[in-house]
């Protein structure tokens, strides 16, 4: 068992976790969820004694072993395979001393001992879990310095699967995986046969790998019984309920007031107005029990759609050398409002596809036809790491906006989700969030046609991968996205192409039947297979289709929003000019005519915001009643 008992900690003046209790049970699997530095990497590191907290403290079991990913990736000579089994020190240590013992009885007690831990089947074992991360049997032979880091932190990962400690902590481990690796990682997870606490922001890892949701939110810890779907769930009927008792209490303290105002000083009405004030100062507040707003993430799309295809591949390959390409013979076409989403494993060719399509790769051979006024938007996790630290996001936008004024530079800057002094932090200071949320909206700045998002969500939150598929789906031009994060395929492409030995090709099913193909490729039983004569292809066909044909039905509706919207920022932005017309001083004495006129004008604006922000509302009541119908 795992206990958090009334732990407070702080870094300076800032509480991050104040007196926070939470038990899990043994072989629990648990997911740590919470907005971005609310402290969950903090309480990790505090439950393997890296920090001291200030007062209260955790338990585990006498001689539980506690396993983690540490944060620098291996390296040295050894080969992965050899890696992964020295992780596990017993059978290490015992096979050492195998080699030596001369003891009749100490040899028996080493050879039980290592059937007891099954060490003759490690070697299988090990090779099992780092193919499932990705690694194949040539691979597992290399020795870990002729990989690169991200590759070296899935052997760390994967080391630390193999040991199997008692309590396995684990804060972000699909950000160095793939896909394919993260489909893997769940089914291991919700396989794991002990303790797990899990930080994560995978939606779907969250769903399938744990029992458990552990809420960190201003410095306290909650529980929730079941996935991601049901904490939320169970938190917005807590939401509920709370803001319910605190209308009844807030109204029953009025009443407690305005009691005791109206008779305190009557004697006849004076005992049970004392009676009232004692039971007033008796009433604890009930918090409202509100989250923080989501910044929303904003995409600007092109203001006119090209004719199809805005992209054609006839035989096309693309690759790094000459006479040596990575993908080719690809015969595709991109339509303007395609949602596109590339399956494949690491290294199989997907971000050169990427570079090919935005022209930063040229054809080696065959044709690419590219529509004359196409115009692109490339986000790639490695920007994150190139931008330079001193800028900040108002130094590149004004870069980008020459010639415009500094209200309209932070105006921009405040609607990429960094207002006021915000705007001036430099990027060393900036999150990898926020950082995300930066290059996001630079690079759709020039209102694309053609916008590729190669793992945009590696430091987003569950919260802003959300604001992030809303972003992809209000977006107006064609998408081409590359992401580990299967709930945001699910909900933001209408097709997949697999890009997999050298070649592109569209694959004919779901992200479901993708991942039972790569399940199944690691060794894993497959699930049964579907009644009924329709193949998965067929059914992920329709599928696609129909999220197709829904987007496009409702796409009147959510442009009908938006003008209503344009047209409510119009007429705010008019009222402002006429309000400062009319604080003109002596304005109404100097031209009486025109101080009506313009009073006049303000009134007429007035009404007409009025009136478009009810169409508004409407309109977006009709949209979501839409929705909702359509995913019933």
């Amino acid at each position: 068992m795992l206990h958090i008992n009334d732990l407070t900690y702080r870094i300076g003046a800032r509480l991050l976790l104040d007196h926070a209790t939470v038990a899990l049970p043994d072989g629990a699997r648990a997911g740590l969820v919470g907005r971005n530095g609310t402290g969950k990497s903090t309480l990790l590191r505090i439950l393997l004694g890296e920090l001291a907290a200030e007062s209260g403290g955790t338990m585990l079991p006498r001689g539980a072993r506690i396993g983690t990913v540490e944060q620098e990736a291996p390296e040295g000579p050894q080969s992965l395979i050899g890696f992964v089994l020295d992780a596990d020190t017993e059978r290490r240590d015992l096979l050492a001393e195998a080699e030596t013992a001369t003891d009749p009885h100490r040899i028996a007690e080493i050879q039980t001992r290592l059937t007891d831990i099954g060490a003759h089947s490690a070697p299988s074992r090990a090779a099992r879990i780092l193919s499932g991360l990705g690694f194949d049997e040539a691979a597992q032979q290399r020795p870990l310095s002729s990989f690169s880091g991200g590759w070296r932190m899935r052997v760390a990962l994967a080391a630390v699967l193999f040991a199997e400690p008692d309590v396995l902590l684990l804060d972000e481990p699909t950000n160095y995986l793939d896909l394919e690796g993260t489909l893997w990682l769940q089914s291991y997870l919700a396989r794991y046969p002990r303790t797990v606490l899990i930080v994560s922001h995978d939606r779907d890892l969250l769903n399938t790998s744990v029992d458990t949701i552990v809420h960190l939110d201003r410095g306290k810890l909650t529980a929730y019984r079941g996935g991601y779907d049901a904490f939320e769930r169970q938190r917005a009927e807590q939401q509920a309920l709370q803001m319910k008792l605190k209308k009844k209490q807030d109204e029953q303290r009025r009443h407690m007031e305005a009691f005791v105002e109206r008779f305190r000083y009557k004697a006849t009405k004076a005992r049970q107005a004392q009676s009232r004030l004692k039971a007033l100062s008796r009433l604890q507040p009930i918090a409202a029990m509100v989250d923080e707003a989501v910044v929303p993430i904003r995409l600007s799309g092109p203001e006119r759609q090209l004719a199809a295809p805005i992209i054609a591949l006839e035989g096309a390959s693309a690759g790094y050398e000459a006479g040596k390409p990575v993908i080719g013979d690809i015969s595709l076409r991109i339509d303007p409002d395609d949602r596109i989403g590339l399956l494949g494993a690491n290294g199989n060719g997907k971000s050169t596809l990427a570079k090919l399509l935005c022209r930063r790769l040229p054809v080696m051979n065959g044709r690419m036809k590219v529509s004359d006024k196409l115009t692109y938007g490339y986000f790639a996790q490695h920007q994150l790491d190139e931008i330079n630290p001193d800028r900040s996001p108002y130094q590149l936008l004004r870069d980008m906006m020459e010639g415009e004024t500094e209200a309209r530079v932070r105006a921009r800057a405040g609607a990429l989700g960094f207002p006021g002094q915000k705007a001036d932090t430099p990027a060393r200071d900036l999150s990898g969030g926020e950082k995300a949320r930066l290059l996001l909206g630079l690079a759709t700045f020039h209102q694309p046609h053609l916008l590729i998002l190669d793992e945009p969500t590696n430091h987003l939150d569950v919260d802003a991968r959300e604001a992030l598929v809303q972003a992809i789906n209000e977006y107006t031009g064609a998408v081409i996205l590359i992401s580990h994060d299967k709930h945001l395929l699910e909900t933001c492409v209408d097709r997949l192409w697999l890009v997999a030995d050298g070649r592109v090709t569209p694959f004919d099913g779901d992200i479901d039947d993708y991942r039972q193909q790569v399940l199944q490729a690691a060794g894993q039983a497959r699930r049964p297979a579907r009644d009924g004569g329709a193949s998965a292809n067929d059914a992920g066909k329709e599928r696609r289709r129909d999220t197709a044909e829904r987007r496009v039905a409702l796409q009147p509706m959510r442009d009908t929003i938006k003008a209503k919207e344009k047209r409510m920022a119009d007429l705010e932005a008019g009222i402002a000019k006429l309000d400062a017309a009319l604080a003109e001083p002596g304005l109404f004495e100097a031209n009486p005519k025109r101080g009506a006129d313009l009073a006049r004008l303000r009134a007429e604006a007035e009404r007409t915001l009025m009136r478009t922000e009810e169409e508004w509302l409407e309109a977006s009541a009709a949209l979501e009643t839409a929705e909702q119908s359509e995913s019933a």
